[in-house]
């Protein structure tokens, strides 16, 4: 077996900042790839001052940010002072991806356009996902996950029949749609570039890559000219919802198709074929508790699910436990300090977490190492105030 993970020795160079970005280029770390986030202390990465803190003394106590950062480098520059530029394409030199999550102007404010790194290094996989792609009238529009979240629709699908869209109560668009596009679409270039020998600019619109989590719905409007409302049955399922258990704020989740599923329902709750389905089952969950009306309905062959918190998922979940998903990092402000693991597991590439989220600027010293420098020209950046 190698001791190698699956990435080791793709060298990143990571512009991406907040929540998409970063957890794309954290799975290319947590995978083995080096890689070196680039941010300054005038200008941090956002995400270094998100809930929740551990404290609210620095920008080393963000949670969000430790999750999001695993495995990376730090190197602080200033990429507003002369001479920055010239810094990046040095390491732009000896890397295989850069990746950014600014909108098309940012880049080219830098100087930092694919066109100008594929000058200095034609094999560069150039990685660029703004909220709204490379063109188009939103092309220039700032954007966050609740925003692309609006634009895409996906709100809109969110709620119930009546009332204001909610939608999904957290980010959803950094969280999976986005970073999942970007880190596949970079893993296909750089297979491209073993074959052909050459690099090539992939530009990500987070609108679109959101799309995807919800084909249904655009869909059947297409096909069908149905406008899908919040809070509306899929269809082929004759119930789905969550339904209250026992105890305090307790839920389960079921879908039941129609057929064998729906008469193996009925059947558990002893209800007849004119009996209201959904008032038997709420009574019958509001009786049980939330883990074993789980337990019972899987028995049964249907899905179902305790609607877990992050109590239950950190304290509680056997199947996480067993499969040691949760996993502790020391961290030289934060302290010892829990993380989720990394999902996928390999059988002869094992990955695993190797460094906690770095400080702002912790591996400036490893600037000469990683961008060509010589020590005299890394002291005159220092003391320019380009590294710092």
């Amino acid at each position: 077996m190698s001791a190698q993970a699956p990435l080791t020795g793709i060298r990143v160079i990571d512009f991406t900042w907040v929540g998409a970005g970063p957890f794309t280029t954290k799975i290319l770390a947590d995978f083995g790839a080096e890689v070196i986030k680039i941010e300054s202390r005038t200008r941090p990465d956002q995400l270094r001052r998100a809930e929740p803190l551990v404290g609210r003394r620095s920008l080393e106590e963000s949670g969000y940010f430790a999750v999001r950062n695993t495995n990376k480098k730090s190197v602080s520059i200033d990429m507003k002072a002369p001479g920055a530029r010239e810094v990046i394409l040095d390491m732009a030199r000896h890397a295989d991806v850069m990746a950014n999550s600014f909108s098309p102007k940012a880049m080219k404010k830098f100087g930092l356009e694919y066109a100008d790194v594929a000058a200095v290094n034609p094999r560069i996989v150039f990685l660029s996902m703004p909220m709204a792609g490379a063109v188009g009238p939103y092309r220039d529009y700032i954007g966050y996950g609740m925003s692309i979240a609006g634009i895409a629709g996906m709100f809109g699908l969110g709620g119930a029949p009546g009332h204001a869209p909610v939608g999904t109560g957290t980010n959803f668009p950094d969280h999976l749609p986005n970073p999942l596009h970007a880190a596949f679409a970079v893993l296909a270039a750089l297979a491209w570039r073993r074959r052909s020998g050459k690099g090539q600019e992939i530009s990500i619109s987070q609108i679109e890559s959101t799309m995807a989590a919800f084909p249904d719905a655009v869909l059947d409007y297409a096909a069908n000219g149905r406008v899908a409302a919040p809070g509306k049955a899929k269809h082929g399922y004759a119930l789905r919802g969550t339904f209250p258990c026992a105890g305090d704020d307790r839920w389960c989740a079921v879908a039941v198709k129609a057929g064998a599923p729906l008469e193996a329902l009925r059947k558990l709750l002893g209800a007849g074929p004119t009996s209201d389905i959904g008032e038997a089952l709420a009574a019958w969950t509001r009786s049980h508790a939330a883990e074993d009306a789980e337990r019972l309905l899987q028995n049964a062959g249907i899905a179902a699910s305790v609607v877990a918190r992050p109590a239950d998922l950190i304290r509680d979940d056997g199947h996480l436990n067993a499969r040691g998903f949760w996993q502790h990092l020391d961290h030289p402000v934060m302290g010892r300090t829990l993380y989720h693991g990394i999902a996928a597991k390999f059988s002869r590439t094992p990955t695993a977490y190797r460094t906690c989220a770095p400080l702002l600027g912790q591996h400036n010293d490893e600037l000469p190492a990683l961008a060509g420098l010589s020590a005299g020209r890394y002291e005159a950046l220092a003391a320019q105030g380009v590294i710092k």
